[in-house]
């Protein structure tokens, strides 16, 4: 029978000893699982449930390295330093034992002033910016996490940057992450070296680099715009007007608007073909049975299910633009949706603004209101609303993705763009735009099936 719990020590020749101790300690819990990974002579105890796999340089690598090896449900990091008690690992891993979370965090409040503590605190703090975690000491050396999830991110750090690594890519996948308090017997060591490498570490993921590496063109601009709250309170706003209570959103991405519209619902599918993204729902949404990620493409998606699910609303928030035969895509939603269903569109506009960023997204288009009219009143609707969002975006649009070329909205620019938005919501209920970087679309279903 495989071990509830594994237990990995990554060690250097200088805590070697530390990672010994630990390992004679823990030698005697049959139920559990012990893998040391390092570098450096270690004087291992004889026993079943101790592995010792040598020659392995970097804390990063030795954890890539244990994680290929373990079969416990849950998985302990634990630092060789004998600073740390043992006993703190039971209550680490209740939390996920109980399902109440992914990944637990040590947090040693109180635990004095040494200078790795206050150095760890202040890297703290820049991992909250970074990530937006809640967590107060999330680079503790005692951590535990549910197998699965831990295994699920791509580490690619090599030395103690794995640990900032570790944190920036459990919660931008969505991952529940909770924290215990942990006593230490003497103060912790985290050399200088360390510590520099996960400040440069985070300040990558800060700037230059996404969670997924800049591996996935595309996500990094939905990443960020998860990131602009009160752009997607607005979106989430004039979407909910329009509800009904059994929804399909399509193209859900990683959620950003589905948690928006969630609240109140009686019934959510959120359909998207990229499981990247339907990876991410799963866990943001993990405990919320009536949100319901559906990975499927719009045209192979099982539209007879769809429609046994008495569904009286289709959403989609910058989707119908990455289909490439919108007309047919329009047509299927009518085919499921009973007369006086509605579908609430949110699309790009104006072809002349198409540009780099539209490419990077994978945009087929961006619409005019003549066009957006046609696909749907053409397909089985009769729209009710058809209106302009968003005029001071256009220039921003323009520059970045006309002129400048670039792939993806600037950080920077975006959160100075979040932080006007409720203004500019304010200002756009009380007028009717001429123009707009997007168009709103409200549309009811017709009589008869098209």
């Amino acid at each position: 029978m495989s071990p509830s719990v594994s237990i990995v020590i990554p060690y250097t020749p200088l805590s070697a000893p530390a990672a010994s101790r630990f390992a004679r300690a823990l030698a005697q819990r049959n139920e559990t699982e012990v893998i040391l990974v390092g570098d450096g002579p270690l004087d291992a105890p004889s026993s079943p449930n101790v592995q010792v796999i040598p020659g392995v340089a970097g804390k990063g690598v030795a954890i890539r390295t244990a994680l290929d090896r373990v079969k416990g449900g849950i998985t302990v990091l634990q630092d060789a330093d004998g600073a740390y008690s043992l006993e703190s690992c039971e209550a680490l891993c209740r939390p996920i034992q109980e399902d109440r979370a992914d990944a637990v965090f040590g947090n040693r409040a109180g635990t004095g002033l040494g200078a790795s503590v206050l150095a760890d605190r202040a890297l703290g703090q820049i991992t909250r910016f970074v990530t937006d975690v809640t967590l107060t000491d999330p680079l503790c050396g005692q951590r535990a996490f549910r197998t699965e999830a831990l295994k699920s991110v791509a580490l690619t750090s090599d030395d103690d940057a794995v640990d900032a690594e570790i944190v920036v890519k459990l919660a931008a996948q969505l991952y529940r992450l909770a924290e215990v308090p942990v006593g230490l017997d003497t103060p912790p060591h985290q050399p200088l070296a360390s510590q520099w490498s996960r400040l440069r570490t985070l300040v990558r993921y800060a700037t230059v680099r996404d969670d997924a590496d800049n591996q996935h063109e595309g996500y990094t601009t939905l990443e960020r715009m998860d990131g602009a709250n009160n752009y997607n309170a607005w979106l989430g706003q004039r979407f909910r007007e329009h509800l009904g209570r059994r929804v399909l959103e399509i193209g859900a991405g990683i959620g950003t608007i589905t948690e928006k519209l969630e609240p109140g619902l009686e019934l959510l599918i959120a359909l998207e073909v990229d499981r990247f993204y339907v990876d991410r729902l799963k866990n943001k949404f993990r405990g919320r049975p009536h949100v319901r990620p559906y990975l499927s493409d719009v045209a192979l998606a099982d539209w007879e299910s769809l429609k046994a699910e008495r569904l009286d609303t289709i959403v989609l928030s910058n989707v119908l633009e990455h289909i490439p035969d919108d007309a047919s895509a329009v047509r299927r939603f009518r085919q499921i949706l009973p007369p006086g269903g509605r579908v609430v569109v949110l699309v790009p506009a104006l072809p002349r603004l198409f540009g780099s960023i539209d490419e990077a997204v994978g945009h087929h288009r961006r619409y005019t209101k003549e066009g957006l009219l046609q696909v749907l009143e053409g397909n089985g609707f009769e729209v009710e609303t058809l209106e302009w969002m968003n005029l001071v975006g256009v220039p921003g649009w323009f520059m970045n993705s006309r002129v400048m070329r670039r792939r993806s909205v600037p950080k920077l620019q975006l959160k100075v763009y979040d932080r006007l938005a409720p203004l500019f919501a304010k200002a756009e209920s009380r007028v009717t735009l001429p123009v707009g970087m997007s168009l709103f679309a409200v549309a009811r279903a017709t009589g008869g099936a098209q």
